[in-house]
């Protein structure tokens, strides 16, 4: 078994990367291909008796072309768009479940004699597990529960640390900790999608691998 990694140009959407892969797997030998039309990168699993030759067929006869990688740079707008669809998506996740918790003690359970710490840690909980959820169903109409859950814990788990570490510090500094008002709550969401944001543009520009 080998892996070949190539840069195809031309695509310029989702369904010329559900194109280029389905194309991809009729070739007798491939096992699976990762295809982003973002980023350009192809990475194809396929047995030994596969060649590169084979694979450029592929690409050419799907109407796309074979480039050249021309390494990473930060200027890709395409990029920038795609990570930060990825990242608003992440940061509604996290919103649910760390400031909903914040807001719970804060408003419902008052006297609930908890540390502004422990609140602190639990929101920060919370808000990664909703964020998982929330990926999870989106990455549900693409794949089986048990690989969107999956997929979804693995690749933003850093993004959505990064996240909330963000948010919780902007509130500390702000208000003193595990207290929402109107004039943190605006904040705590600007740090928190700008923090991941350049890591999920690395990301997906050097791997092509992004959740949406």
């Amino acid at each position: 078994m080998g892996t070949t990694e190539l840069v195809v140009g031309g695509m310029t959407c989702g369904g010329c990367s559900s194109r280029l892969t389905e194309n991809f797997l009729k070739v007798e030998g491939v096992t699976s291909a990762e295809v982003s039309h973002v980023s350009g990168l192809v990475q194809i699993n396929h047995s030994d008796e596969v060649t590169n030759t084979n694979l450029e067929d592929v690409v050419r006869n799907s109407g796309f072309t074979i480039g050249t990688n021309p390494g990473f740079n930060w200027k890709d707008k395409a990029v920038w768009k795609q990570s930060a669809h990825n990242t608003k998506w992440c940061l509604i996740g996290c919103s649910i479940g760390d400031l909903g918790t914040i807001a719970f003690f804060q408003f419902v359970w008052t006297d609930s004699g908890w540390s502004m710490m422990a609140i602190m840690m639990l929101a920060i909980m919370n808000g990664l597990l909703t964020s998982i959820a929330l990926e999870t169903a989106i990455l549900l109409k693409q794949l089986p529960f048990k690989d969107s859950l999956r997929t979804a814990m693995g690749m933003s788990f850093i993004s959505m640390v990064a996240m909330e570490a963000a948010m919780n510090i902007t509130d500390v500094v702000l208000t003193g900790g595990a207290m929402l008002t109107p004039e943190v709550i605006i904040p705590m969401l600007i740090v928190g999608f700008l923090t991941p944001w350049p890591y999920n543009y690395w990301r997906l520009k050097k791997y092509g691998i992004s959740c949406h």
